[in-house]
């Protein structure tokens, strides 16, 4: 099985697993029916959670129900508990919507806007380093693993604080090497195999280092560090499929 999944992953495009992966989740719902995990997002379970990952694939990371990964289901964990990102007044914007949440933001929200150059999901074709949206408009921003893919990341960071309102929030998650004080960048590198050994992708165009928190300061954020799998036991964290110590960069306007 997990030979299939890495062959599958290099091989297709991520518009195309997007696509078919739609035609084959409610499958997936009814043959890993089960106790053994679950997905906090769709508050099912299931007896088997799909191994995932470009290089190094990752066990019991995929979820066959709602198709999250393990950042995901800590993110909804995390917005859910600690924050009031799911007040329906809130006007969010999700720059390259994860399917795992689309349906549930667009249902829970008023005002959802999602936005993307790519994403067949995305309702507004737009570039995040040109966003077309008003200074001081949203509430919450999330963009979550697109930084590493963006040529200029910090004008990607400067548009987001822009569109965001006065004390509004952003989630900004990206790989973080914490081994690393600074980031490696190779966005003029334009050999795939090469940025895929030096960054685990050949699409990523850097690896983020520790400074990484500090690139959204200088822009203005305030900025914490957020792990939430501190507060939950060993059998919790195994029972959602969780990374522990997995790290939630939460920004505020200030």
């Amino acid at each position: 099985m997990q030979g299939i999944i890495k062959v599958i992953l290099n091989l297709f495009s991520r518009k195309f697993l997007i696509k078919i992966s739609l035609i084959l989740k409610p499958f997936f719902e009814l043959i890993f029916k089960g106790d053994r995990f679950v997905d906090p997002i769709n508050n099912k379970s299931y007896s088997y959670f799909f191994p995932y990952g470009y290089n190094k694939l990752r066990k019991n990371a995929l979820s066959p129900g709602t198709l999250s990964l393990e950042r995901h289901r800590l993110l909804w964990i995390f917005l859910e508990k600690e924050t009031d990102f799911f007040n329906t007044e809130n006007k969010i914007l999700h720059i390259a919507p994860e399917q795992c949440f689309y349906k549930s933001f667009k249902k829970n929200f008023e005002s959802y806007t999602t936005c993307d150059l790519n994403s067949p999901i995305a309702e507004i074709k737009a570039d995040v380093c040109n966003l077309p949206f008003d200074e001081n408009e949203f509430d919450f921003v999330l963009c979550n693993h697109v930084l590493e893919h963006v040529y200029d990341d910090e004008k990607a960071m400067k548009e987001i604080y822009r569109v965001l309102k006065h004390e509004g929030k952003a989630i900004l998650q990206v790989p973080v090497d914490n081994a690393l004080e600074k980031t490696i960048d190779g966005r003029d590198i334009s050999d795939q195999n090469l940025r895929n050994k030096l960054f685990g992708q050949y699409d990523h165009l850097r690896i983020y280092g520790t400074d990484y928190y500090d690139k959204l300061i200088k822009v203005g954020f305030k900025v914490e560090k957020i792990d939430q799998t501190q507060k939950m036991d060993k059998s919790l964290i195994r029972k959602y499929g969780l990374i522990k110590g997995e790290v939630i960069p939460f920004c505020k306007k200030v």
